[in-house]
């Protein structure tokens, strides 16, 4: 295990790793070149020496060149990117869990910068800011035309300084401002608890560096509490997604040794894998294993995973290999449906670039890309429903996604109606007291998908979705 693989998540402010979910393996530039087309190539340098000469002000040489490589990256697919200096450094800090910023994940819609998540205890969620807040301005810039990047780079900064975003929340239809003072944002990802006598619950929200040693930790600690657990609940809801080794070891963590995790596949030899349940998938180069202090019962203790429309990538790794080994009950939405690997390539000592060079497979053979991993029980958010899943993005929705390359894509004729529809719900539902409309956290026994899995676990009747159906892949608008 050569290669630094990597799954970065949604775009953090502090981790610039494209406009949603990656996966990267970290590698050196080939050493063969493909012949040029000479004629396209002629053209280009046309254009930049009349850019040169005939632009009504001089314009930088090294500008240029960037800009060119960018558009050309960036025209890919919505993962493809060229990282400058700036960008590649957070690129690189973007899996440790530690980070300058306001601590918020976000994805671009409309032309304006949607908050994914407010990372929990974050300057961005001591401030208020909420999932769906829509960012219009950075400071006294607007947003709308701002390439993502670009907008990452506007939030970030030093510690301590300030920085104002300018808010436009849907569900209150209304806009204000908000002054956030950076910090270094030290995620958590995993928690964990007893949520009654002999069932555990652990939550990840990303997968990071010290995700692993924390998530034996907090294993640990459950059955310290509880000896003889039950049943457990894995929480993956809302994780984006992080370090692939990460993910192969939480797998293994319930999977029987050696089995298959999660296979990729593209035109290079080295995007050609296959991950298994072993440590020599996981394990850090001078580390030892990190799940041989797991109690033995993990391997069969009783486990539901719950996933949603915001588990994306690793999660959906995760999730994937413990439905296809029959190893867990998949509970809830629907997932993301980033299934596809970016090679993270240096073009020098500090600059590089982020290429979509394959997709991943469940162990079955199965790729999710731009459709999900689909549960085994499909759960609502609350007990009134999951109305508003149709309004929410997804890997379909983004301009120039990648098909999963199994078949053609069927367009989904009612997901425009439902669309619809649920665009009426939340205008009834933004009439409602703010208090009244907020979410339940996660893990809290108000946590209605937490109580289902709860149900599975012992055996007791599942309030299953009457909302919810299977997304299909939709057909890709050239």
């Amino acid at each position: 295990m050569g290669h630094k693989l990597k799954i970065a998540g949604w775009v953090s402010i502090g981790v610039v790793a494209g406009a949603l979910t990656t996966v990267s393996l970290q590698t050196v530039a080939r050493g063969a070149m493909t012949p040029l087309p000479l004629e396209e190539i002629q053209q280009l340098s046309a254009v930049f020496g009349l850019v040169k000469t005939d632009y009504v002000e001089p314009v930088d040489d090294k500008k240029l060149i960037t800009d060119a490589i960018s558009g050309m990256v960036s025209s890919l697919d919505p993962h493809s990117q060229y990282f400058d200096k700036k960008s590649f450094k957070e690129f690189r800090e973007g899996t440790s869990g530690r980070f300058v910023g306001v601590g918020i994940e976000i994805t671009q819609e409309d032309g304006l910068i949607k908050v994914v998540s407010p990372i929990e205890g974050s300057p961005a969620f001591r401030a208020g800011l909420k999932t769906n807040d829509l960012i219009t301005k950075i400071d006294d810039t607007a947003v709308k035309g701002l390439a993502l990047n670009d907008a990452v780079k506007r939030m970030r900064g030093e510690p301590s300084t300030q920085v104002t975003l300018t808010i436009f929340r849907k569900d209150e239809s209304r806009t204000f401002p908000v002054t956030i003072t950076r910090e270094e944002i030290k995620t958590q990802s995993v928690k964990g608890k007893v949520i009654e006598p002999g069932y555990g619950w652990i939550r990840l929200s990303q997968f990071q560096e010290r995700t692993v040693d924390d998530f034996v930790r907090k294993i640990e600690e459950v059955y310290r509490q509880e000896p003889n657990l039950k049943g457990l609940v894995l929480d993956l809801r809302n994780d984006p997604g992080g370090l692939l080794d990460a993910a192969v070891a939480v797998s293994a963590a319930f999977l029987p040794e050696n089995v298959t995790v999660v296979t990729t596949d593209g035109q290079l030899a080295e995007s050609k894998a296959t991950f298994k349940a072993a440590p020599e998938f996981y394990q850090r180069r001078g580390n030892g294993d990190p799940l041989k202090r797991l109690p033995a019962s993990l391997k069969s203790v009783p486990l539901v995973v719950l996933v949603n429309e915001g588990s994306a990538s690793a999660s959906e790794i995760v999730a994937g290999a413990l439905q296809d080994h029959k190893r867990a009950t998949i509970m809830g939405s629907q997932t993301f449906g980033k299934g596809s690997v970016q090679t993270v390539r240096p073009l020098g000592p500090d600059t590089g670039i982020k290429l979509t060079t394959a997709r991943y497979y469940t162990p079955s053979g199965k790729s999710i890309q731009a459709k999900g991993i689909v549960p085994d029980v499909m759960v609502d958010e609350s007990a009134e429903g999951d109305v508003y899943a149709s309004l929410r993005m997804r890997e379909a929705d983004l301009e120039k996604h990648l098909t999963s390359g199994q078949g053609e894509e069927k367009k989904d004729e009612a997901r425009e109606k439902a669309r619809e529809e649920a665009r009426k719900r939340l205008e009834e539902e933004a009439k409602k007291p703010v208090a009244d409309r907020k979410m339940p956290e996660f893990g809290s026994d108000k946590d209605f998908q937490l109580a289902q899995a709860l149900n599975q676990l012992k055996g007791q009747a599942v309030l299953v979705s009457k909302t919810q159906t299977e997304r299909k892949e939709e057909k890709k608008e050239n």
